[in-house]
């Protein structure tokens, strides 16, 4: 499980620094603009009944356009919201960022996002009619992504939880927060949380990995 593909490292992170810079600064921007940022960034599903809508009270439900696939993890619904991904991000960005280099965590960390975005458009979709249309947004899918990676790179390093105040390995932390997420998405838990998001960031991440680390051994 503990695999690092090759890159040099590096300790400097602008796609970190970037990151952070812009969902603040559309986070501010957000009251200003809300519903046409919503509107056509948020990650809407596909084919809303006529139905749905109207047991909602809505005339018009925005259409599914396929940059919301990228655009949804700039925006946030609060500032709760934005800093618990912002502090993750931070927290464990900076050092896969330093180890992988900004290109590769670049590419990691959006296919984590589109990933996340490409199963949540499926289950929002699959389940309007009964849910009704509800808008995606948040970073939480490339977050959970990059909480798979630090896992992978490394996996005995100690993270200290809030509740309970307990340092666990970080391997271990991943598998637990993994298989709650699946609880919680298959059983409903927590609604408003869009579970399998989660689970798309932390399934793409891992195949990416899985994918260089075939292609590293390929090249021995």
């Amino acid at each position: 499980m503990h695999y690092h593909p090759p890159a040099r490292p590096s300790l400097s992170t602008p796609v970190v620094s970037s990151l952070l810079f812009i969902n603040g600064l559309l986070f501010l921007i957000l009251p200003l603009r809300a519903q046409w940022l919503i509107a056509n960034f948020a990650l809407w599903p596909l084919h809303v009944p006529d139905t749905a809508a109207r047991m909602l009270g809505l005339l018009q439900v925005p259409d599914f356009r396929l940059w919301q696939l990228v655009t949804y993890s700039f925006l946030h619904g609060g500032l709760l919201h934005l800093f618990t991904d912002m502090f993750a991000l931070w927290m464990f960005g900076t050092q896969i960022e330093r180890l992988w280099g900004a290109r590769m965590f670049a590419v990691y960390y959006f296919v984590c996002v589109i990933g996340a975005g490409a199963v949540q458009l499926l289950v929002a979709s699959m389940t309007v009619a009964e849910t009704g249309p509800y808008p995606t947004i948040g970073a939480s899918g490339g977050v959970f992504g990059l909480l798979l990676a630090f896992g992978m790179m490394f996996p005995n390093q100690r993270i200290m939880l809030l509740f309970p105040p307990i340092p666990i390995r970080a391997k271990w932390f991943v598998i637990l927060y993994g298989a709650f997420e699946l609880y919680a998405g298959i059983t409903g838990t927590m609604t408003g949380i869009a579970h399998f998001a989660h689970l798309g960031g932390m399934l793409f991440g891992f195949l990416l990995i899985q994918y260089w680390r075939y292609r590293a051994l390929r090249q021995l």
